[in-house]
């Protein structure tokens, strides 16, 4: 296998410059970026795949190293599709980016910017909010004995059913 010093290097040059455009923060440039990069994998896989050869068909007197190899080529088709589905979702992207806004780059948020303002006040772990919802699916804590119970759906339906009731009783008593 003979490598192609010239695809290397047009490989190198694609991905420097779809990575360094891929930084970009106007949506254009970073979708010039991924069609360079994806590019720049079609060529790999096609140098990969080495020589030409005869095409994979089994047939009377030729060498098993004189056929080409058939999984670069599915890889490439692989690859294009992908690289296809990819640039259509990032075109629709600066599309309605250009209808929102009339502009194609990312913005910083308002809400990024008050948090980097704040460097050391922010804990993304103090300030998280917890959820406090419960589901039929998980096991409760019974507080009497601190151990870890399973509850029966319909107990549990009855239990928030009461609840329900005394609040309701409550607002009567309280009118």
């Amino acid at each position: 296998m003979t490598i192609n010093l010239t695809l290397l290097l047009v490989m190198g040059v694609m991905f420097a410059v779809g990575i360094y455009l891929m930084l970009e923060r106007s949506l254009t440039r970073v979708l010039l970026g991924i069609i360079l990069i994806s590019n720049g994998v079609n060529l790999l896989i096609l140098q990969t795949a080495g020589r030409a050869g005869l095409s994979p068909l089994v047939r009377d007197g030729v060498a098993a190293d004189e056929y080409f190899d058939p999984l670069p080529q599915a890889l490439l088709l692989t690859a294009i599709v992908i690289a296809f589905a990819l640039v259509a979702f990032m075109l629709a992207l600066i599309y309605r980016s250009w209808v929102l806004a009339r502009q194609d780059e990312v913005t910083d948020d308002e809400e990024d910017r008050r948090v980097a303002a704040a460097v050391g006040a922010y804990d993304p772990e103090e300030d998280a909010e917890v959820g406090t919802e419960t589901s039929e699916f998980i096991d409760t804590m019974d507080p009497a004995t601190g151990s870890i119970r399973a509850v029966d759906p319909a107990e549990r339906n009855a239990e928030a059913g009461a609840e329900s009731s005394e609040a309701e009783q409550r607002k009567a008593g309280e009118s």
